[in-house]
Formats: C-alpha cells, structure tokens, sequence
C-alpha cells in the first residue's frame, strides 16, 4: 500500500485516532510522525512553514504538496479520498447535510464541553474553575441526550446516526464519546441517555473502530477536582 500522507501530533490524541480508523476503512495509510514532541517539533521554523499556527494533529500528504489543519477538515478530507466516500459522506444532498451537522456536533457539542474537564481535572493543563466545570458538564449531559434522542427516534434498533450504514457521522460522535465515556459521562449520566452506550459498543465493534480506539472503558463516576 502506497503512504497517502502523515500526522504530527501528541501520542493517543482521540482525533488521530478518528483520522486512522477513517483511512482504514478507505484503504489508506496513513502513518503517524513516530519522534513528535508537542511544544517542539510543532515550534520548529520547518515545521511552521508548513503549518503556520503550529496546530495538531496535522496532515501532510506523501508527496509534501499538501498540508491540512483542523482534525474534522483532516478526517472528512481521509473520508473523500477512498472508495469509501459516498458511504461515508451521504450519497445525495439531504444524507450530507446530516452527517455535517453531526460531525459538527461532535467537535463543538461533545468534544469542546468534554475538554474543559479533562484538562482541568485529568491532564491539569487548567487550574480548576468550578463555574467552567458545572456549565460545560451540564451543555455535555445535553448533547449526550441529544444523541439518545436521535437512536431512540428512529427504527426500533437503530444502530446508526444517518440511515442504516455507517457514516463519517458515527465515527464523530464515537470518537468523541469514546474518551468522554471514560472520564466524564458517568453512570448517572448514561442512565438518563439509555441507547448511548449500545450504540458506541456497536460502533466499535466494526474493525477498523476496533482497531484504533480499543475498548470502551466506563467511569462510574466522573472526574472531580483535583486533590
């Protein structure tokens, strides 16, 4: 198999991980830049030539004329670019429209009202607000049944966001709710969204998912202030 391209960033980073299992699903490699150090390599003047904020993950293609920020343009760009795409991406205008907006939620929704509590309490890149943590656990609880909502409001056993397939929509949100499930959305929280954790088990059963994101692992408890 010939490298489509590379990825700089910090090790087990949740939105790589997205990018690999969509690249394998494609038949794509897609490797990851092994000798990365976050605060260096993304500092140095070669590396800001390419990407000029110095962001992660970023995407270089194996011929190094391309470069992409942003992990969703990144995914979304590994999605379009295999047999896979129409899949992935919806097959008319309406079907696209909806993987979109889910792919969206999962970035602003889940991922950005996780963040604030994983690196105030677990990665402590923060100092602890309680205000920031209360308002952006309650907005999360909110996306997280809003996901329960769409499961539960279509065909009895619905398995996925959009239609009867798999789409680039499914692997957003689980990728998102993969790292919020261990830290985060704990017991209390999945018992008022009851088709959530169904649906992330199921969605990680398909291989490539598997492959990248291993195991869901479950908090009972969420993640406090630090001691």
């Amino acid at each position: 198999m010939a490298p489509f391209g590379k990825i700089y960033s910090y090790p087990n980073n949740p939105r790589v991980q997205r990018v690999q299992a969509l690249a394998a699903m494609n038949g794509l490699e897609v490797e990851t830049v092994a000798d990365f150090q976050m605060g260096v390599t993304n500092q140095t003047p070669e590396f800001l030539a390419k990407f000029p904020l110095g962001k992660v993950p970023a995407f270089e293609s194996a011929d190094g004329t391309f470069f992409l920020t942003e992990s969703q343009a990144i995914a979304r760009y590994v999605a379009e670019s295999g047999p896979r795409a129409d899949e992935l991406l919806g097959r008319d205008p309406r079907e696209r429209a909806l993987i979109e907006q889910w792919a969206c939620f999962a970035e602003q929704e889940l991922v950005g009202n996780m963040l604030p509590a994983v690196l105030m309490c677990v990665a402590k890149f923060w100092p602890f607000d309680q205000a920031a943590y209360d308002r952006s656990l309650s907005v999360l609880e909110r996306a997280v049944k809003r996901v329960d909502v769409a499961l539960q409001g279509g065909a009895p056993g619905k398995k996925f966001l959009v239609g009867d397939r798999l789409t680039f929509a499914d692997v957003m949100v689980v990728g998102a709710l993969h790292i919020a499930a261990k830290y985060v959305v704990d017991a209390d929280m999945r018992k008022e969204a009851p088709a959530v954790e169904p649906y992330v088990r199921a969605v990680l059963e398909v291989p490539e998912m598997k492959q990248y994101f291993g195991e869901l692992e479950l908090c009972e408890t969420r993640v406090g202030k630090p001691e």
